[in-house]
């Protein structure tokens, strides 16, 4: 009888330290770095929803955002990141030539050199072509899975995200190392009515004096950038997106869907099939490999809804399709829906709407 009241002390004290060791890695505070892109002197909206998405990790987390790249235009990034949100409570800049373009390579050996001095609990990116390009270069340095698109916070440790091409949800429980590591689908963390903050965040440089060149770094190099030169808004922000699908046969046809946005002031939006037919550039393509958009109207002409596409704009407030299919599968997530043939559909349009002034 002894023994066993001594064996049960003893496994009551056992299961008291271990429910211990596994909550406690969680109920000290946390601290966030956000790895953010910059462009003209200002912080990126993506990098914004990022700090917004570190908010839901706990009330009690040191959020600091990370800057590298070189001259005039970092430095104006740098004051404008240190003012622009409240949650950010310091700013990290890594000022040197090896970060001009935001390479991989470079980026990742900085995330690694600024974690071991910092010890950040989680990283977050964005999960546009800037993060999904750093982001897992990074995580293989510092010997940790990273969690990508996520869509949903739940607590330090526990996240949402799609699966299948967005038609099933995942919860993701994360029990590795520090630091977890994220992607966040931006769309999913809009950035609100964010108050001016008391005072400016902390800018501190980082040390690069460890910071060698190395193989990794050399095999790759900065060659060009092309982009359309346009005034339509940004897709990954506009309130409103006009996308046309391979239904309108040609690139010369595809000029009225730009015409409509012009008239609209919305960006313009396409299938992967219209891009891979050379319709517009692959950089205005919507969709789970293009981007994902969640603009407050969405206007679809021939599109047929392929579950690739809807993952990319299913979050859009008010949804409005256009297709001569009436069994289109477009049509089981539009608000608004019309059976009709495009050429004249669009036509008439142009003709009732009023030029933007």
């Amino acid at each position: 009888m002894k023994k066993m009241m001594v064996f049960l002390a003893v496994l009551g004290a056992l299961r008291n330290r271990s429910f211990a060791n596994r909550v406690s890695p969680y109920s000290r505070s946390l601290s966030t770095l956000v790895l953010a892109e910059h462009e003209g002197g200002a912080v990126k909206a993506s990098s914004l929803s990022a700090v917004e998405a570190a908010k839901f990790l706990s009330e009690d987390n040191s959020i600091s955002l990370l800057l590298a790249g070189s001259g005039p235009s970092l430095r104006e990034a740098a004051a404008y990141a240190a003012s622009c949100h409240p949650s950010i409570s310091r700013v990290l800049l890594a000022d040197s030539d090896k970060f001009t373009y935001p390479l991989a390579e470079p980026w990742a050996k900085l995330v690694h050199v600024v974690q071991q001095k910092g010890s950040y609990s989680h990283i977050i990116s964005g999960s546009g072509s800037f993060g999904k390009n750093i982001l897992p270069r990074a995580a293989a340095l510092l010997d940790v899975s990273p969690i990508t698109d996520v869509t949903e916070i739940s607590g330090s440790n526990l996240f949402v995200r799609p699966i299948y091409a967005g038609n099933a949800l995942s919860t993701v429980r994360y029990t590795g190392s520090d630091p977890c590591m994220l992607t966040i689908r931006s769309t999913s963390f809009p950035l609100g009515q964010v108050s001016t903050p008391s005072s400016a965040a902390s800018i501190d440089q980082v040390d690069l004096s460890t910071f060698g060149e190395d193989d990794a770094i050399g095999k790759s190099k900065y060659v060009s950038l092309s982009s359309q030169d346009s005034e339509r808004p940004d897709l990954g922000n506009a309130r409103i997106v006009v996308t046309g699908g391979r239904a309108l046969k040609s690139a010369e046809n595809f000029k009225m869907i730009e015409r409509l946005a012009e008239k609209l002031g919305a960006a313009v939006g396409a299938t992967r099939a219209a891009v891979d037919a050379g319709f517009v550039p692959n950089e205005l393509q919507v969709g789970q490999t293009g981007k994902i958009v969640a603009p407050d109207l969405y206007m679809a002409f021939g599109v047929s809804g392929a579950i690739q596409h809807l993952t990319g704009m299913r979050d859009s407030k008010v949804i409005v399709a256009v297709n001569k299919d009436a069994d289109a599968p477009i049509f089981q997530v539009a608000d608004y829906g019309l059976v009709g043939d495009l050429f004249e559909v669009i036509p008439e349009f142009l003709e009732k709407l009023p030029d933007k002034k």
